[in-house]
């Protein structure tokens, strides 16, 4: 298993540190001066260069020109050597797998989206999870040699501390992180689905700067990634997020999370999967009919395809789920004064369908005082959210040790 590239040959935690905080600067901020860095890490320029060198030594820094300055020397710039390590993101979702590589500086070098995979809480699904990330891997040729780090992104309650996903693969004792490490001779680290899609629009996607940001994941199910002062917030043992599981109906409906009455059996994709069909069994006519011959067959993809091509039934729940949403976004908006709402997550995908009543809910039921500050905005990265959050996650696992 590939071990940890900052503790090849130092063993001072001190010098260990001060070279994990060249890199996130590098990481955050982009290619630096050794001048610059010394102001901002309040290092002299001689240590500063010393740890230049030996990270240049060690393949993680590179030289990336000079800084035409007028008069004067020409400072050198530095930054991360983007084919000194790889890392690996997988996004599991209930019909599909999202597989990614990202280099050092961030950026997505080779991926497979959409993966057919039915996912089952069985050692089967499991088996095949693994031969599909393999064989991803397998495809990145000479650079699985510098793979560092894989993460897999799981949904409901996870904890990515001890590797174990109470929710998926709990069949045995053994952590789900362990068991994949020791399958694929990577570091594996699991973590939320709905926390990486927040991570991924933190680090690449929507967000310009804010630090205090809720993702809202409108997929199957429902949950929340928080963003507090720039950083992911786990909880106690990394179940923050489960807004799905607000007791707030009483409705009798059956949650698969063996309780009654949760937000998400009202406000979710397979609320709105379970709508579609009482509605269609009522006699309401829709284009999906004609879309989909075996209605025991539709996906949330055939609803949020059909609500884009402006079927008046499936706009309609759309409407209605996004009203409920929008009253309960209210209530974290409440509670977190947040620079930024965004909506991610398969429904989002319809756009303006849900997004206008979302924001129209959210104007009546939130705070006046507290909603001005939080602007209500869409995805940009989409399906992307996801794979691209668990390939930023493997990256930062490498500071954690």
């Amino acid at each position: 298993m590939v071990k940890n590239l900052f503790f090849k040959s130092d063993k001072s935690p001190k010098n260990i540190q001060i070279k994990k905080d060249i890199i996130t600067h590098f990481i955050s901020t982009g290619n630096d001066t050794i001048s610059e860095l010394s102001k901002i890490l309040d290092l002299s320029v001689p240590t500063i260069t010393k740890f230049i060198t030996e990270l240049m030594e060690q393949g993680l820094i590179a030289e990336f020109g000079k800084v035409h300055t007028p008069g004067g020397r020409h400072p050198i710039v530095y930054g991360l050597n983007p084919t000194s390590a790889y890392f690996v993101g997988v996004d599991m979702t209930r019909h599909h797998l999202h597989i990614a590589l990202m280099d050092f500086t961030g950026n997505i070098v080779e991926k497979q989206f959409g993966i057919s995979y039915i996912y089952e809480n069985t050692p089967e699904s499991l088996d095949q999870l693994c031969n599909y990330i393999q064989n991803f891997i397998d495809r990145t040729g000479e650079r699985k040699q510098k793979i560092f780090n894989v993460n897999l992104n799981i949904s409901g309650r996870v904890n990515p501390e001890s590797g174990y996903s109470y929710s998926s693969f709990y069949f045995n004792e053994r952590p789900v992180s362990e068991t994949l490490s020791n399958r694929l001779k990577y570091n594996v680290g699991i973590d939320n689905d709905t926390r990486a899609m927040a991570f991924g629009e933190y680090m690449k996607g929507i967000v310009d700067g804010e630090q205090n940001v809720i993702f809202v994941n409108v997929s199957w199910g429902l949950g929340v990634g928080i963003i507090i002062d720039g950083k992911p917030y786990y909880g106690k043992s990394g179940f923050s997020g489960e807004f799905g599981h607000f007791p707030v109906f009483e409705n009798e409906l059956l949650c698969h999370c063996g309780k009654k009455g949760c937000l998400e059996t009202e406000a979710s994709g397979l609320a709105i999967h379970r709508m579609v069909l009482e509605r269609i069994a009522n006699g309401e006519s829709t284009i999906l009919t004609n879309m989909v011959k075996d209605l025991n067959k539709l996906t949330l993809t055939d609803i949020i395809k059909a609500t884009n091509m402006e079927d008046t039934l499936c706009i309609e729940i759309i409407e209605e789920v996004g009203n409920k949403l929008g009253r309960y976004i209210s209530g974290l908006i409440n509670i977190f004064n947040p620079e930024l709402v965004v909506i991610g997550g398969q429904v989002a995908e319809t756009d303006g369908f849900v997004m206008l009543p979302i924001k129209s809910a959210i104007r009546k039921y939130s705070l006046n005082l507290v909603n001005k500050d939080s602007e209500i905005v869409a995805s940009k990265l989409t399906n992307k959210a996801g794979v691209i959050g668990a390939c930023m996650i493997a990256r930062s696992r490498l500071f954690a040790e």
